[in-house]
């Protein structure tokens, strides 16, 4: 009998629901995607007429059919190939919508399957679309595409308020020769979809609209050297592991796909290299065995890699990156442009299944080297609060999170309430110590159901005469 604890304090490890304060638990699962514990079900209408209502600073959870299907999509199974849903918004914020698509681990997938979102004004124009697809890989994994509604002085359309649409698409390519063989055809079964929505408010007084004048020749950082601590990443962006700067290990399976999240506030710059460890075998190859990709705060790409593996150790980096400015969002590459708000970056890695069936290993190291480097800057005066409201900054407890290696909280947010910043020097928070000391009895506990509740049981107490003595204090 599987028994799921919660721990005061703590952060969250593979199996176990660790609640946070402020945040209800997700509960983790290395495979499938693990949805918030939050999100709200939601119905993809075929048409703008009867779409349903996405609010700012909440997370979804629907479906979509294959391409070539017609209808309504709901979490509970009918189909539809293009989906509508509504945004009611206001002249003063910024949306952004993300949507993450999901094949499952055992889909069937092609080249030119993919995901596509746009959102459109009440006259049908496009203020934004992206789009995502499966690629060279032909390995089924989580699939991220987003769209937003910028305001800005030198824009003209979707700037007033009213009613917007985000439109959903999943999209393939029937003419490619890849999708037309009869022996690898593209998945028939509706993907599931995780939809996130974050609004960010104007600026209190209008500042510069050029990004800095670095962002094009961005230095290469030196990784971070030293032997990995170890750190298991998240099943999804409501799990993602916290990372700080330095050099972290985990394993991965062939097909399994991990979420990690560093934070970086105003000012700072993030470096990531990612290697593969070597394999029991060599002599084959896979292209694109290995794939990385950088999202920012709103779950917006940033960056993207991969690398192919002979059985040999194989190492990536991704390219370098300028520091975050509110300014960088004018810029015409996701590179830069992605980098346009503080808070949590999040690392998605995708080991090709072919990879263990080729080596004949269930299991391969990885090895994130992940440096944070620049000095912090103040944040930009907002004239209004966003949503969520610790969306776009690094707080204290953030910083913890990236220490003891916390997992994500619901909306995949920056993990915790709270606006208070770390100083220089000081040390973790009472919650933070008292959380790596449940982590560690755990740890020490082995796997018995009895004797883990005994230690949970024996944390609590602990935990809670340490606060009555400090009470009485």
């Amino acid at each position: 009998m599987l028994c799921v604890v919660t721990l005061p304090g703590g952060g969250a490890g593979s199996g176990v629901a660790v609640a946070r304060s402020g945040h209800a638990a997700v509960e983790e699962s290395p495979d499938p995607y693990a949805f918030d514990s939050d999100v709200k079900d939601v119905d993809g209408a075929a048409s703008t007429a009867g779409s349903r209502m996405l609010v700012p600073g909440a997370t979804y959870r629907s479906a979509i059919g294959p391409p070539g299907s017609s209808g309504s999509s709901s979490a509970s199974g009918s189909t539809g190939n293009e989906l509508y849903y509504r945004l009611e918004l206001t002249a003063k914020d910024s949306a952004y919508v993300s949507v993450t698509a999901l094949p499952g681990p055992r889909g069937r997938v092609v080249y030119a399957d993919g995901i596509r979102v746009s959102v459109q004004d009440a006259d049908g124009f496009t203020c934004d679309q992206g789009s995502a697809r499966i690629g060279n890989a032909e390995s089924p994994r989580p699939l991220t595409a987003s769209a937003k509604r910028q305001l800005g002085a030198d824009q003209k359309k979707c700037q007033t308020a009213g009613t917007y649409y985000v439109v959903v698409e999943r999209t393939t390519d029937s003419r490619s020769p890849v999708s037309s063989t009869p022996e690898k055809p593209s998945s028939s079964k509706d993907w599931d979809l995780e939809l996130y929505v974050a609004s960010e408010p104007a600026l209190a007084k209008a500042g510069p609209t050029t990004p800095p004048e670095d962002t094009g020749s961005s230095p290469q950082q030196q990784p971070p050297a030293g032997a990995p601590l170890p750190r298991t990443g998240g099943s999804s962006f409501g799990t993602a592991r916290a990372l700080g700067k330095g050099v972290w290990g985990d394993r991965v399976r062939a097909g399994q796909t991990r979420f990690y999240r560093v934070p970086v506030d105003w000012g700072q710059r993030l470096s990531v290299t990612l290697e593969l460890g070597s394999g029991t075998r060599t002599g084959d190859f896979v292209t694109s065995a290995l794939i990385m990709e950088l999202f920012n705060p709103v779950r917006g790409p940033v960056a993207d890699s991969d690398v192919p593996y002979d059985g040999r150790q194989k190492s990536m980096a991704l390219s370098p990156l300028p520091p975050v400015a509110y300014e960088n969002r004018y810029a015409p590459f996701d590179r830069t442009s992605g980098m346009r708000f503080a808070g949590w970056y999040y690392l998605v890695v995708h080991l090709d299944p072919d990879v263990g069936t080729r080596f004949g290993a269930d299991e391969t190291g990885l090895t994130l080297r992940v440096g944070v480097a620049g000095e912090r800057r103040p944040a930009p005066a907002y004239a209004g609060a966003p949503r969520p409201a610790d969306g776009f900054g690094v707080t204290e407890r953030d910083e913890d999170a990236a220490r003891n290696g916390a997992g994500g909280g619901p909306g995949g947010g920056a993990g915790g309430g709270g606006s208070a910043r770390r100083e220089p020097g000081s040390g973790g928070s009472a919650a933070a110590s008292e959380g790596d000391m449940a982590m560690k009895v755990l740890a020490a506990a082995g796997i018995g159901t009895g004797t883990v509740l005994l230690a949970v049981l024996g944390v609590w107490r602990a935990v809670a005469r340490r606060r009555l003595g400090r009470i009485s204090a």
